[in-house]
């Protein structure tokens, strides 16, 4: 004979021969009492988003990163145009060369006149129109282009005296000596105006 469980009113009662005990009943779901499976479910999902957040934090701070450096990048590209695109490039046409100081005597003869010149060049590949263009000097003495047609790499010498003009010289037809030998300022302009390039020489532009 066996005894099982407690009756109501706390006396032992005496199991029949031949009944086995029932075990004990397990707790039903939602009593409050957690299962190691559900312990373990948690944890995962717990880890699952802790795993989460730290791979969003470390992709925030990639973008932060990529970002700062965009910006230093930025930064140190800037004094590349920081004068505002003006960083000296050669200009199309430009003055490579003058001799203001004619050879020998400034005796205002034809030969001595013509002795003082500018030279322009084209430094592009392609033609260029110098109607309406003006070249002067610094005390406002102006000699305007006439349809003339610089080709590609082409240098043309201006004159100051008389003479025919060609596709490698012209004339200003002047009687005498323009071109300061001591300083002055050669100003080439397009026919809109605009300061193309300029060739200073002597103390004062030093």
């Amino acid at each position: 004979m066996s005894v099982s469980g407690n009756d109501p009113g706390g006396a032992l009662q005496p199991v029949p021969a031949g009944v086995e005990s029932l075990p004990p009943r397990p707790h039903p779901e939602g009593s409050g009492t957690r299962t190691a499976a559900h312990l373990v479910s948690a944890g995962g999902d717990l880890f699952l988003r802790e795993h989460h957040m730290i791979a969003a934090s470390s992709i925030r701070r990639i973008a932060a990163t990529v970002l700062a450096a965009g910006a230093v990048v930025g930064a140190v590209a800037v004094p590349a145009s920081a004068d505002g695109g003006r960083h000296h490039q050669r200009p199309q046409v430009e003055i490579s060369r003058v001799q203001a100081d004619s050879p020998g005597r400034d005796d205002r003869s034809i030969r001595s006149v013509n002795g003082e010149w500018v030279e322009i060049t084209n430094t592009t590949r392609h033609a260029v129109n110098l109607k309406g263009w003006t070249l002067r000097d610094e005390d406002g003495n102006r000699y305007r282009f006439k349809d003339v047609r610089l080709g590609g790499r082409d240098t043309i010498r201006i004159h100051t005296g008389h003479g025919r003009d060609t596709r490698t010289d012209l004339f200003q037809d002047r009687n005498d000596h323009v071109w300061d030998n001591r300083s002055d300022t050669a100003t080439l302009r397009n026919d809109r105006g605009r300061v193309v390039d300029t060739e200073s020489w002597g103390r004062r532009h030093r």
